[in-house]
């Protein structure tokens, strides 16, 4: 089920994004066959949501055996996705020239920190340093602290898995047209700077203060923020047009000839400590029982374990739990195609014999690359 059913997918094992873009594809119904080294690599989780929904073979790449293994199960695929360090899948020998040598149509997807070329391309990195220079970093924060460190959610995942995933199916569909592949370089330094689009259009226009912790997204205006609670719980207040700021202003039983004008900026601290001394007055669930059917835009701060209770998300089925974990479900949702439930994240290996069966392996062939600890 669901819309990639039929898309053959080589993942070859990592960390990070890559794992995120093959869950991706695979949650939407790809064959996405994880090549993993035996045994596992020494960062592999006990249990990795992100692994979920795909078989997994144990293959030593290291080995000249090892990596004609691969290259024979590259040879039937529609996308191989790696994430090496520029160069190292050259090495290994199975980069985008040895691949489409023996599959033009190959859409070979690559996905790393600065990219595969420019002067930052050999070096190490993390979520931080990419949207550290790609500027989406430096708005995030208070006024008078530093840049506020966010979840590796910006360029990992964010400007990273899912700007491959979609560049892998973008590519796919070309291939339908030319019978070609080609390379995907997906970068999270650029796609990172690409989810700052808006920010670079509003500067622009003069609606974008360079300083941290004074424009109207950035947490500094009192109707864009959070707020304590009595019992030290939170609510997101997102009240930004007049009509939800006006239900804000009735939920919270504020007078509105004693308080600022709401684009006041000079006052924005008064109107801050105003919302900050009402929201104190009430726990968490309080406030979301008062909010619950007001269009105000304002809503509780939910833990990761608290989220999958709430009765929208509920309704949606936006969680689900496969065998005792509860996750994330496959989105984004299809009317005719719809994802099945994820299977659990397969141990390394555990569909060695039966993908390399499936590729034409022979039982003694397989047998012999066991025996020379190639596959595991």
């Amino acid at each position: 089920m669901g819309p990639l059913e039929g898309i053959r997918v080589i993942e070859i094992a990592g960390l990070g994004p890559g794992p995120f873009c093959a869950m991706m594809l695979a949650d939407l119904g790809a064959d996405v066959i994880r090549v993993e080294r035996p045994g596992g690599g020494p960062m592999r989780l006990p249990i990795d949501v992100m692994n979920r929904s795909r078989r997994c073979v144990g293959v030593d790449l290291k080995s000249a055996e090892g990596v004609e293994v691969v290259l024979r199960l590259i040879d039937k695929a529609d996308v191989v996705i790696e994430g090496f360090r520029p160069g190292v899948a050259e090495r290994l020998g199975i980069g985008p020239e040895v691949c489409h040598a023996r599959n033009e149509r190959l859409i070979y997807g690559r996905i790393t920190g600065w990219g595969q070329d420019g002067p930052l391309a050999p070096r190490a990195g993390h979520d931080l340093n990419y949207i550290a220079l790609s500027g989406a970093l430096h708005p995030m924060g208070d006024r008078d602290g530093p840049p506020a460190v966010p979840l590796n959610l910006v360029a990992d995942f964010g400007g990273g898995g899912m700007l491959l995933a979609f560049g892998v199916v973008c590519a796919a569909l070309e291939a339908q047209r030319s019978g070609k592949g080609q390379v995907v370089d997906a970068a999270m330094i650029d796609g990172s700077a690409a989810l700052t689009a808006m920010f670079h259009g509003m500067m622009a226009c003069g609606m974008w203060k360079p300083e941290r912790g004074r424009n109207m997204l950035d947490g500094s205006a009192p109707f864009y923020t959070v707020y304590e609670t009595k019992d030290g719980e939170h609510m997101a207040v997102g009240a930004l047009e007049p009509k939800f700021y006006a239900e804000l202003i009735s939920g919270l039983e504020l007078d509105t000839q004693n308080i600022p004008s709401q684009f006041d900026h000079d006052e924005w601290p008064r109107l801050r400590e105003i919302f900050a001394g009402a929201f104190a007055q009430r726990t968490r669930d309080a406030w979301s029982e008062v909010f619950e059917n007001r269009d105000a835009c304002v809503y509780p701060v939910l833990s990761l374990s608290e989220a999958p209770k709430h009765h929208h998300n509920q309704a949606r089925s936006t969680f689900v739990e496969v065998q005792g974990v509860m996750q994330p479900a496959p989105s984004p949702r299809f009317s005719r195609t719809p994802a099945d439930v994820p299977t659990p994240p397969a141990e390394a290996g555990a569909h060695t014999d039966e993908v390399l069966r499936e590729y034409g392996f022979s039982e003694e062939r397989i047998t012999s690359l066991r025996e020379a600890r190639t596959i595991g």
